[in-house]
């Protein structure tokens, strides 16, 4: 007699949707990236787009953050009347490598500075200093708050990254592929600090190219292929064979 069937138990996710994707369209010249893409994501909740290159993940996130304009459908943040809407670390970590990490981190609030003060680095509030510390601190590196960007690691580099995106107090963190050029230790822990915000309550959508990382660390895996969502699901319900399909030939336009 064979055993009862388990019933897989996923992580508790907020029920508020505070990302919301309906009907998203996009094409580059006769090429379609995208084609009718519905994506939610809520509070407390780390969602891992998969997919082969070109399967239109990348192309999901710079729509949400206005880095592509969509040819139809809608975007809607909640909570996000007063602040930017979302955050975005991506695979090149594009820090300012001669400044210090402090610095880098405070530039994540620019946008709610006026220009007099935005224009220098040096004239970054008090408030903004220590609000930026506490941000470090999140994800673990307020020791290293005064030494150049340049000198640290990778995954060091890309924590920071994260840090100054906390910095625009968004209630939804984007990551484009944000351990790509990472090793596997590194990668690991990035995943892990991506998880620990999600469980304080941020939404967070991550491309990744890791399943195994995906499945470790997210809610929710949703497979694209060819523009189009394929499957959604805890990491319980999607099988082995579902996410190998992602990447076989046809994966991608």
């Amino acid at each position: 007699m064979s055993a009862p069937a388990l019933t897989p138990v996923a992580r508790p996710v907020a029920a508020a949707e505070v990302l919301s994707i309906r009907g998203l369209r996009k094409t580059y010249a006769e090429r379609t990236v995208l084609e009718g893409v519905d994506l939610g994501v809520a509070a407390g909740e780390l969602v891992a787009l998969l997919g082969a290159n070109g399967s239109g993940k990348s192309t999901v996130l710079k729509c949400v953050v206005g880095l592509a304009q969509a040819d139809g459908g809608t975007v809607s943040i909640a909570g996000a009347d007063e602040r930017p809407g979302a955050a975005m670390v991506f695979q090149q970590i594009h820090l300012v490598r001669r400044r210090s990490v402090l610095d880098n981190v405070c530039a994540g609030a620019l946008g709610r500075l006026s220009l007099r003060r935005s224009w220098s680095t040096s004239a970054f509030p008090r408030a903004l200093r220590e609000e930026s510390m506490a941000c470090l601190d999140r994800v673990g590196l307020a020791d290293r708050a005064h030494d150049r960007a340049g000198r640290l690691s990778g995954g060091q580099q890309q924590r920071v990254a994260i840090a100054r995106a906390l910095c625009q107090r968004a209630p939804v963190l984007l990551a484009d592929e944000p351990v790509s050029a990472l090793d596997p230790e590194a990668a690991e822990q990035v995943m892990e600090l991506l998880r620990r915000l999600a469980d304080d309550g941020i939404a967070v959508a991550a491309v990744l190219h890791q399943p195994d990382l995906a499945r470790r660390h997210a809610d929710r895996l949703v497979g694209l292929q060819q523009g189009r969502i394929v499957f959604s699901g805890s990491p319980e319900e999607i099988a082995e064979d579902e996410v190998r399909a992602l990447y076989t030939t046809g994966g991608a336009r």
